[in-house]
């Protein structure tokens, strides 16, 4: 009813009540449906994951209390691990508390933990944890050495002939190491001991602890179902906590030097705190004799399927296994099918001029930037605000540390000159994190951002958001920012203010060269360049798991080398307990995993956002449809109103030509992605966090596509289930199922030549090119440093939801009412009021 017809009816003078009663109750309805819910109620509303927020984590959260020892008082440590069951290779946030006793720079007060195995219901024995491979002269506390006649109460290890003796690791099977730097099974390079944890000057600490499982660390079996002690069950492992204070066993204090004893030396060993660790299964827990039903495609489902697998296997007649891969080469799988393809791929952008394909949205995610980073004032940063042009920056090796190490042998390279010579000495970056507005820097900062090798949509979704911001895409096209800076030309010339490629190039060709002199008096010289000072990671989660190690793997230190042809080689560059730095673009799912922190980026509205479940669903509420009608294309010129921009929905495609049994198993597994597979949790079969919930609407889409499946035919795209107001904003949603016909831009689904995206952004606010983008504005309030962490968010059925049907039903009834209140009058004066409207040249009642 419009404003026009509300004063009409009203102005009638012959209205009866029961006219009246009609009236109102249509109003009520309208007002019911223009009313949001109440703040909070929405199915998408964020929940903080890390920091034992996680409700599904502190459900197994456990604390234990230390213990007073020989020369140090523990008794009032209290040290809580956030979560010790349906573990995988994560983080898991620890915490403590106790006496106010702060971390000396003098190594002394500080927590030492390590995993380890073991069958004993005790806990472990000291030979079964990792721990060690850092030799760091004097500092024992680091390794597996034991200095003689330290420990009044050590009698295991004490003969070490003319060196000091040391605790070996027994790995689960194999041979014991033979010597403190024995690396067969870890180095100081992979392994997850932390050696130093400080506490705060007001006692507390915590720390974000890396477990591996099985597969990443096979000497320690964690969650192996095929051993003999886990009679079938996933073995158990231990996490231990060793404090220290301000005594060596022997009693001695050694200021200014620290602590020259190891953790494994027989006092300190005495005051561990031990804690159970549970594992979820790993190995094959579906029969290999069932049908095998394959899937390859995306990153952003690999946290999800494969949390569903093992359920999606139980009472079935097939199994399915996942392949990661780039988009393009899934779709090419899919697209062009050959009879050992497989039978389902996962991208972000639908296939190009594919018919006979059906698309079902399966998962809600996005890219984020994770980082770590330690500062010797603050202990670790927990928040930083990265603008735009910021990031473009990173990603085009545009500060001179992120090509070369930078001192006075190695001088800025002559087209870097006059550029920041890191991220955290531009005034840029500190503009927007006045933590670090400081006189001095003791370093130059983490160096280059990780970023994946290979092709992926979400690369190129990340050009799109440098793409639709004004100040980024001028800095690509070589605009200096306002302190003169400028992008490095190397990239300028790709083209990279208007292309958006799915891969992030190292173009710089700079070479730096290092001299050493071996014994002979030989100079060798080895030299590195971008891909060294800066490297790859393998994929997002291995560029997740560097970052949460604080080494991203960077080779640009030298060492003397005989076995090595030019007698030098390269070699990992240190990462030390306080002052590790790392940060890379990583999908959510990963950070989340891992625990990292989460830089805050601008939307198009110029507010800084993170990826909760509520800020991705805004997103995904408010994108266009790219060139396949219903399939969402990212849009970080649309990502306004708190979304976040570099959010992405996983589809599911399958063609529909192909035999029916497997039409039918992989019609199940999008069911089950749309159903149970949204319950966000830990437990296997769950949504890990890091996604949100996906909104009605795309679930009824999913199940839309999974019945066109079975059925073997492809419905008209005009045909699939409306968009609802399952999202937040109450803006469309939803997936699509369709023969697609027509291209879909760029790879990505939405770029210059498609129908969303950088270069025409369809059916949505901020639709154009990208000069038309919004730029950022100030941003929120609030400063970087130390402060709490912000998560990746769950989700799962709230009363929100609940309300909101409520709503509907309620809605529906007051309009039947009011129709049929309205019914007789209306009907018995339609024809006199139609003709008399006609006459004036009125609009008429409809």
């Amino acid at each position: 009813m419009t404003s026009r017809q509300l004063h009409t009816s009203r102005g009638s003078s012959g209205v009866s009540r029961r006219v009246s009663v009609g009236v109102g109750a249509l109003l009520a309805a309208m007002l019911l449906a223009l009313v949001p819910l109440p703040p909070g109620a929405d199915r998408a509303e964020a929940a903080e994951t890390g920091s034992g927020t996680n409700a599904a984590a502190a459900d197994s959260a456990k604390t234990l209390t230390g213990k007073n020892g020989p020369h140090d008082d523990f008794s009032g440590l209290k040290v809580t691990v956030h979560q010790t069951k349906n573990l995988r290779a994560q983080g898991v946030d620890v915490t403590w508390e106790g006496p106010a006793v702060p971390t000396t720079d003098g190594y002394r007060n500080f927590l030492q933990i390590m995993q380890c195995w073991g069958d004993d219901q005790a806990g472990p024995d000291r030979e079964q944890c990792e721990f060690g491979g850092n030799n760091a002269g004097t500092h024992w506390m680091s390794t597996r050495t034991l200095p003689k006649d330290k420990d009044p109460l050590e009698k295991e290890y004490t003969d070490g002939g003319d060196d000091n003796p040391f605790v070996p690791f027994q790995p689960l099977q194999g041979d014991p190491t033979d010597s403190p730097a024995d690396a067969t099974y870890f180095s100081k390079n992979d392994t997850n001991a932390q050696p130093w944890l400080r506490t705060r000057t007001d006692g507390t600490g915590e720390a974000v602890f890396e477990v591996k499982s099985e597969i990443e660390a096979p000497y320690l079996g964690c969650g192996d179902i095929g051993s003999t002690a886990g009679a079938g069950k996933p073995r158990k492992c231990w996490l231990v906590v060793v404090p220290r204070g301000e005594h060596d066993p022997d009693g001695t204090v050694n200021v200014g030097d620290g602590m020259h004893t190891s953790p494994l030396s027989q006092s300190n060993w005495d005051q561990r705190l031990v804690f159970p660790l549970e594992f979820g299964a790993v190995g094959n827990t579906c029969p290999a004799d069932k049908a095998e039903r394959r899937v390859i495609g995306s990153e952003l489902l690999t946290d999800a399927i494969t949390s569903w697998q093992a359920t999606l296997c139980a009472g079935a007649d097939a199994r399915f296994t996942f392949s990661q891969a780039a988009e393009d080469y899934a779709r090419r799988l899919i697209g062009k099918p050959t009879s050992t393809s497989p039978g389902m791929g996962i991208t972000v952008a639908p296939i190009e001029e594919a018919a006979g394909v059906v698309y079902a949205p399966v998962a809600v995610s996005a890219l984020t930037v994770g980082f770590f980073w330690e500062d010797a004032e603050a202990g670790q940063v927990r928040d930083l605000k990265l603008s735009a042009r910021l990031l473009a920056k990173l990603v085009t090796g545009s500060y001179p540390y992120d090509i070369r190490q930078i001192g006075f042998e190695y001088p800025v390279p002559d087209h870097l000159k006059g550029n920041a010579l890191s991220i955290i000495v531009d005034p840029e970056f500190i503009k927007l994190n006045p933590y670090f507005d400081r006189p001095t820097q003791a370093q130059l900062g983490p160096g280059g951002i990780l970023l994946q090798a290979g092709n992926s949509d979400v690369n190129s979704l990340l050009w799109r958001y440098l793409q639709s911001n004004a100040e980024a895409r001028d800095f690509l096209r070589g605009k200096p920012d306002p302190w003169g800076m400028k992008v490095n030309p190397f990239y300028q010339a790709l083209g990279l203010g208007t292309d958006a490629p799915l891969d992030f190039p190292k173009a710089d060709t700079t070479e730096t060269h290092i001299t050493l002199t071996d014994g002979g008096g030989v100079d060798r010289t080895v030299a590195y360049g971008q891909l060294e000072k800066s490297p790859y990671s393998n994929d997002m989660h291995d560029g997740a798991l560097r970052v949460r190690r604080g080494a991203t793997g960077a080779t640009f230190s030298a060492t003397l080398d005989q076995s090595n042809p030019q007698g030098i080689k390269l070699v990992p560059s240190d990462s030390n307990p306080g002052t590790r730095q790392a940060y890379g673009v990583v999908d959510a799912a990963s950070a989340s995993r891992y625990e990292l922190d989460i830089a805050a980026l601008p939307n198009a509205d110029g507010v800084y956002v993170k990826p909760t479940a509520d800020s991705m669903l805004k997103a995904v509420a408010r994108m266009p449809d790219s060139a396949v009608k219903g399939v969402k294309a990212p849009s970080p010129a649309t990502a306004k109103s708190g979304a976040y921009p570099l959010t992405a929905v996983a589809y599911a495609m399958a063609p529909v030509d192909q035999p029916a049994a497997a039409r039918q198993d992989y019609a199940r597994l999008i069911r089950y992605a749309a159903g149970d597979g949204q319950t966000q949790g830990l437990a296997p079969g769950e949504l890990p966090p890091g996604y949100a919930p996906m909104p009605k609407g795309l679930r009824d889409r999913a199940l839309s596509a999974a019945d066109q499946l079975v059925r073997g035919k492809v419905a008209d795209p005009a045909a699939t289930p409306p968009a609802d107001g399952g999202a937040v904003g109450g803006a469309s949603d939803g997936g699509s199922v369709s023969g697609g016909a027509g291209g879909a831009g760029d790879a990505a689904g939405a770029g210059s030549g498609g129908a969303a995206g950088a270069g025409g952004t369809a059916g949505g606010e901020g639709a154009g090119t990208p000069e038309a983008a919004a730029s950022p504005g100030a941003g929120a309030a609030g400063t970087s440093g130390p402060g709490s962490k912000s998560g990746l968010a769950s989700g799962g059925l709230t009363p929100g939801e609940v309300l909101g049907i409520v709503r509907w039903v309620l809605l529906g009834v007051l309009v039947v009412g009011g129709v049929a209140a309205l019914a007789g009058p209306v009907l018995l004066r339609l024809s006199a009021r139609r003709a008399a409207a006609t006459a004036a040249g009125g609009p008429g009642v409809t």
